[in-house]
């Protein structure tokens, strides 16, 4: 059987148009960073050229354009914009900041503590024995997990790689070692109660490099010197928050149903086009 890979051609459905909400600069950064590489490979010939591409790229990602509608419109193939998406998010990937630079950067910069938080991203639910690490027991659905630090003023400068949803902030912290980066760059971290116990993992637990909350227990309530406390420090954590906000406005964020394989390099590129977009 001869297997043709061409677009089906004129179907007859009709096709309208949307607007982009994507800044200028973002567009030209990522088509510069495209035909670069299409230069570097050598490759002579695309279907589209790669503005185009990198248009239907973030149509896919600001929208959560079905990757078949977005290929029906262009005349191309779902093969060749599946192709497409996967390229442009490596190409973003790779410029994601490391947890050690991130860390040095902000110190350089005179900064003296980072925020930190963990976030649930739902993905579908898959049936299988693999997928049942994947479900939050606290959110009640599938997902992955990420750990993130923002800047004081709720900028994303690093993201975790993905792992299973059932895995709590402080044991994604201990595996990413958060405490080794920032001590070596001589910085403190402001977290919510998920990372109560953590600075307990070093012998000097008394000069404690991330600051928690209080919490109260059945046997002990919290005094009224540190319910203020956790009102002060919830007041300048909720930066962090809003970094997570921009973030999630990629639509494709709502609920992935790409391969869970590729879900850090997406984050990650998400996360470059996220800072472009508050840098215009």
């Amino acid at each position: 059987m001869k297997r043709i890979n061409k677009p089906a051609g004129d179907t007859g459905f009709p096709v309208y148009q949307c607007r982009l909400p994507v800044s200028r600069r973002t567009n030209e950064y990522c088509t510069d960073l495209l035909s670069r590489h299409l230069k570097k490979i050598g490759s002579r010939w695309r279907a589209l050229p790669p503005g185009r591409i990198v248009i239907i790229v973030l149509a896919v990602l600001r929208h959560d354009q079905r990757i078949a509608d977005m290929a029906g419109g262009n005349a191309v193939g779902d093969t060749t914009v599946r192709r497409w998406r996967d390229e442009l998010i490596s190409l973003l990937a790779a410029r994601a900041p490391r947890l050690d630079r991130a860390c040095k950067k902000i110190a350089k910069r005179g900064g003296e503590v980072v925020l930190i938080d963990g976030t649930l991203i739902p993905t579908v639910r898959r049936t299988g024995a693999a997928n049942r690490p994947n479900y939050s027991g606290k959110h009640r659905r599938h997902g992955l997990h990420f750990l993130a630090l923002t800047d004081e003023n709720g900028r994303l400068i690093w993201i975790s790689a993905a792992r299973p949803g059932r895995t709590h902030d402080i044991t994604a912290a201990r595996r990413d070692h958060i405490l080794t980066h920032l001590r070596a760059a001589g910085l403190g971290a402001l977290a919510d109660l998920g990372f109560l116990g953590l600075t307990d993992d070093r012998d000097d637990s008394d000069d404690p490099v991330i600051v928690t909350g209080y919490k109260a227990t059945r046997a002990r309530k919290l005094t009224p010197g540190e319910k203020q406390a956790n009102r002060v420090l919830a007041a300048a954590r909720a930066t962090v928050e809003h970094g997570f906000a921009h973030l999630k406005t990629w639509r494709i964020l709502t609920k992935l149903r790409t391969d869970p394989a590729r879900a850090t390099d997406l984050l990650r590129a998400l996360l470059v086009l996220s800072n472009l977009e508050l840098s215009r």
